[in-house]
């Protein structure tokens, strides 16, 4: 058994080449048994292979899917983009009935706790704008440089479906456009059909990110986490100009 580390929601360890995974509060148990539904639906729509996870334990919750291949990547190449652009459309093309069927619902943003623990200048600017984004569009929920693979030159598969959700498309494209090398962002870009609209909707998700930081070193009482989350919102909230 090897340790693989641990992100906000669960644990994993490699065993015999599959991936086991644990909740890490009780609330995420049915997040990681609502993947064992979604995943086999999703993953033959997909251009990049994906964790495809089945139950292994309900009392307590374990589930575990083959190792998908690949490291996280240091160097994003536009080879690379255009390959996240067309799993990204792949992706956004699927359908959201059948997403609904399978469990998945709409994002809640905790946008009353945003208000009450991130208090910033320019913080209500941003929160408005949630209420005018789409939500229309089955999305990753989660898409980073620690959840997109790559070995040899090429991306080798997308991780982490916890997230998974009906929401705004743009929300998947906030890192991607906005904190990647600029050849890795514009192949992309031109690969999805990324629209003046699109991109700025991307940056409002881009801006919100730190913000659930915040929360989370809240929640599990970490002082440290959440200077790192308000330095990331003071950072992102400077660096936007809103729109005339």
């Amino acid at each position: 058994m090897t340790y693989l580390g641990e992100g906000w929601d669960s644990t994993a360890v490699l065993v015999d080449g599959w991936v086991q995974r644990r909740p890490r509060r009780a609330e995420i148990g049915p997040q990681l048994v609502r993947e064992t539904a979604v995943m086999p639906w999703l993953a033959p729509r997909l251009p990049l292979p994906v964790p495809v996870p089945e139950v292994v334990s309900a009392d307590p919750v374990v589930v575990r899917h083959r190792l998908v291949p690949g490291e996280q990547v240091a160097d994003l190449t536009a080879a690379m983009g255009v390959q996240l652009g067309e799993f990204l459309l792949a992706l956004h093309a699927s359908s959201v009935d059948e997403a609904a069927r399978l469990g998945v619902g709409p994002l809640v943003l905790p946008v009353e706790r945003f208000r009450a623990e991130v208090r910033v200048p320019g913080g209500e600017e941003l929160l408005a704008r949630l209420g005018d984004l789409p939500a229309d569009t089955l999305v990753h929920g989660d898409l980073g440089p620690e959840h997109v693979l790559g070995r040899d030159g090429v991306l080798t598969g997308v991780i982490d479906f916890g997230d998974v959700h009906i929401g705004d498309a743009a929300l998947d494209l906030a890192w991607a456009l906005h904190s990647t090398p600029p050849e890795f962002a514009a192949a992309l870009a031109r690969t999805y059909g990324v629209t003046a609209e699109l991109r700025e909707r991307a940056s409002v998700w881009h801006r919100l990110g730190p913000w659930h930081e915040v929360l989370y070193g809240n929640d599990i009482g970490d002082p440290r986490i959440t200077e790192i989350g308000l330095a990331g919102v003071h950072e992102r909230l400077r660096s936007w100009v809103s729109p005339i």
